[in-house]
This record gives structure tokens, C-alpha cells and sequence, in this order.
């Protein structure tokens, strides 16, 4: 089953790291970044542990690597 993202809901929303580098597993999405259209391109994350930033397209969230929450 594949896993279904609506980008305008990202906001806020907590994500887990499978594979956690530098203490950072649990993150928090702190920004969407829009194009000209207003469509979502790109998120922020936020790394609740260290505070360091991300910045990567939403699709990424749907790999293996990420899981939905805080496990």
C-alpha cells in the first residue's frame, strides 16, 4: 500500500528518521516552500534534537527512510 501526502497539510506535522545521523530522529516540519502557483515544492524540517534544518522536496517523505509521527 502506498503511503498518500496531501502537501498543503504538511505544516506541523512530525516525522521519524529510519536511519537517525547525529542524535537526529525526530523532526518537525516548520515550513513549506510554494512555487509561483502556489503549489508546495519543497519542506522545511526541523530536527527536534539539534534544531539543525533541512530543506528537501515533500515527495522525500514518502520514502522508506521517513515514517509518519514520532516512534
Amino acid at each position: 500500500m502506498t503511503q498518500k501526502l496531501n502537501p498543503n497539510k504538511l505544516l506541523l506535522s512530525k516525522w521519524t528518521s529510519t536511519t537517525p545521523k547525529n542524535k537526529e530522529k525526530h523532526f518537525i516540519v516548520t515550513r513549506l516552500i510554494r512555487d509561483e502557483e502556489e503549489v508546495v515544492i519543497d519542506v522545511i524540517l526541523e530536527a527536534v534534537y539539534t534544531k539543525n534544518t533541512y530543506q528537501f522536496p515533500w515527495q522525500a517523505l514518502l520514502d522508506d527512510l521517513w515514517q509518519q509521527g514520532w516512534l
